[in-house]
């Protein structure tokens, strides 16, 4: 039998408002969960627990999803050149005055 898919070219990566996706999947995930949150004892009684921590699992996976695609896109923007790199945590300087350095502060010792 002969696989077909090495026959086809692979399809270009959607681009889009990735962020903001996966945002709404993690607000909808733990909306879910709240809903759902009443009726535990109703779920628990017909054996469909599963459905409360299927969307807990799916909000606290969204976190970590919302982490990994930020940190992509600041990855993406810096090696494009449009976000200087500042280092961890750091904010770019916009003024124009320069910064005092250790020779021009007095002695006081």
């Amino acid at each position: 039998m002969r696989k077909f898919s090495s026959l086809r070219e692979a399809p270009a990566p959607i681009e889009g408002p990735i962020i903001g996706t996966v945002i709404g999947g993690t607000v909808i995930w733990f909306v879910l969960f709240l809903i759902q949150l009443p009726f535990y004892g109703w779920l628990d009684d017909h054996g469909h627990l599963w459905w409360l921590w299927t969307c807990l699992a799916g909000g606290g996976l969204g976190f970590i999803g919302i982490w990994y695609v930020r940190a992509r896109d600041t990855a993406i923007r810096r090696a494009a050149g449009d976000q200087p790199d500042t280092g961890a945590g750091a904010e770019p300087r916009t003024d124009k005055t320069p910064q005092a350095s250790a020779a021009d502060t007095p002695d006081t010792r």
